[in-house]
């Protein structure tokens, strides 16, 4: 008897959204088939803190008087008089880029592999990026 959650179809699986949501809640591999392919239902934080596993790690250098933060290889930046200035321009900068990549930028050869980075912003509050950015020792 598997304990994973496999609907063949979204009609079934709609029928067991309780049972999808609860396996996927538990970390149980909960899938949906449909015609054009096979989803998977996981929960966001779990997903969330996977993904910020294979992220480039942040950088926040004092340069010039200031604080500039990137992720190498991403190309959102900012710069700020202080650190935490630099930190909370950052998440603005983030949370701009994942509406600007929703929106268009999906589907640019560019841009298409930041996949993993919008996810994290669209499911990390303010606190959850600003510790990601700064880091825990910060």
């Amino acid at each position: 008897m598997s304990i994973a959650a496999h609907f063949d179809s979204y009609s079934t699986a709609r029928a067991h959204f309780k049972d999808l949501l609860d396996a996927a809640r538990r970390g149980r591999v909960a899938t949906v088939q449909r015609e054009t392919g096979r989803a998977a239902v996981v929960d966001a934080e779990r997903l969330r803190a996977s993904l910020v596993g294979v992220l480039p790690l942040p950088q926040v250098v004092a340069e010039d008087g200031g604080w500039s933060v990137f992720l190498p290889g991403v190309p959102v930046a900012a710069d700020a008089a202080t650190f935490d200035e630099a930190i909370e321009e950052m998440i603005v900068a983030l949370r701009e880029y994942a509406d600007d990549w929703q929106e268009r930028l999906l589907d640019a050869p560019n841009h298409r592999s930041n996949w993993a980075l919008v996810q994290v912003i669209e499911l990390s509050d303010d606190l959850q990026l600003r510790e990601w950015l700064a880091g825990p020792a910060r």
